[in-house]
């Protein structure tokens, strides 16, 4: 498989998955869709329903399910890019076309803070997140989709800063404590500016996790109101319960748990937003690379765990990691309904699992075998070189 995979997509490309044994929408309200077919034009959904109830003629690629079940492609709502498809937090090369085979289909840059020699001026960091913008729309090992370019706030940024890189395109700020700006009240005039010019933020939750980092708070994150708590469970060491929980009563903003974090923290946030009946806000990252490691895994292994020991249904656990992620992040994907995006991940129960099926298979903490990742309604990988094998496996059958 090439490295940098085609990123254009043909308009006239249609797709057709058949035979699907089960269907997982993403979306918390009706996580399982009574369908057996998607068809897919110019790398969107125009169809998803039963063989007979859709127009599957002029198909350019067939997809055999062979009785596989379907779920939105995974999105990791936490990763820390660098150079490529390089990591020098680990010295690992192809860590994102491994996160591919892990049923990952888009992955969202909380700052790229493991730059070697990070500048921290403004001008600098301004033109390392522009940067940063460019080269990852442009290089997607695989097919992956990768929304990076998130600079880390510094003391000394103005408005007209926040607007200088919106319209160069950047969209996203790193970690809000990861640089200069620690406390509340510069961090809230900046998130303000940045929300001004639709840049989305996230924040460092709990101890510090490399150097330069620093214990962001319960009373700071509030006070900071970014679009999403970053690792709500600690990146790696987490709040004390009480602060977590002011964090989730005491506001309205996105619980991010992520893999890198304390599990047990991640599972008192995940039954705080139960008890509170708003799981619409947990959304899932890995924090990754960093010093724990790459996890190609991570995402699966966090639905596996919410859903095996956080006692989440499955077909639920799934929609932490795709649809509300897509919805908070206001993206095109994350959801099979008509419209979006068409990127999906095939998987089904591991063999030998105890599981029966897919969702009792995740319910009871094994990881699901993946068969075939589709981006954009092209095939890029088949059976996953990083999961177990799973029970059934898609074919091409037609292209």
């Amino acid at each position: 498989m090439a490295q940098d995979a085609q990123t254009s997509v043909d308009p006239n490309a249609k797709l057709v998955i058949r035979n699907i044994g089960l269907m997982l929408s993403g979306a918390l309200e009706r996580p399982i869709l009574d369908a057996d077919t998607i068809v897919a034009v110019g790398g969107r959904i125009t169809a998803v329903g039963h063989a007979k109830d859709v127009d599957q003629a002029g198909a350019t690629t067939v997809v055999d399910a062979k009785g596989s079940p379907i779920a939105p492609g995974l999105i990791d709502s936490h990763v820390h890019p660098v150079a490529g498809d390089w990591t020098p937090r680990q010295s690992q090369m192809n860590w994102i076309d491994s996160t591919l085979n892990g049923g990952v289909t888009t992955m969202i840059s909380a700052g790229e803070v493991h730059m070697p020699g990070r500048p921290k001026d403004i001008v600098g960091l301004k033109a390392m997140a522009i940067f940063a913008e460019r080269a990852f729309t442009n290089f997607r090992p695989g097919g992956m989709k990768i929304m990076a370019g998130a600079p880390v706030i510094e003391p000394g940024m103005v408005e007209s800063d926040f607007k200088e890189l919106a319209d160069a395109g950047v969209k996203l700020l790193g970690e809000v404590g990861l640089g200069g700006v620690k406390d509340g009240p510069t961090a809230r005039t900046m998130v303000a500016w940045a929300r001004k010019y639709g840049i989305q933020s996230t924040i460092h939750t709990g101890g510090p996790s490399i150097p330069g980092s620093g214990l962001i708070d319960s009373a700071v994150v509030l006070e900071a109101d970014t679009d999403v708590v970053g690792h709500i469970n600690g990146g790696h060491t987490a709040l004390p319960d009480r602060e977590i929980r002011c964090i989730c009563e005491g506001c309205g903003r996105g619980l991010e748990i992520v893999h890198n974090g304390n599990e047990r923290s991640a599972l008192y946030t995940l039954r705080i937003a139960r008890e509170m009946d708003q799981l619409a806000r947990v959304i899932l990252g890995t924090d990754g690379p960093a010093g724990s490691g790459v996890q190609p895994l991570g995402i699966l292994r966090m639905i596996a765990m919410l859903s095996s020991i956080g006692d989440l249904p499955a077909e639920l656990a799934f929609c932490l990691g795709t649809g509300n992620t897509a919805r908070m992040r206001e993206l095109d994907c994350g959801l099979i309904e008509v419209g979006r995006a068409a990127d999906f991940v095939l998987l089904d129960r591991a063999q030998h699992s105890a599981g029966r099926d897919l969702l009792e298979c995740v319910q009871l903490g094994d990881l699901p075998g993946i068969g075939m990742v589709i981006i954009d309604g092209l095939p890029r990988i088949g059976r996953s070189r990083n999961t177990p094998p799973a029970d059934k496996v898609p074919e091409v059958v037609a292209a």
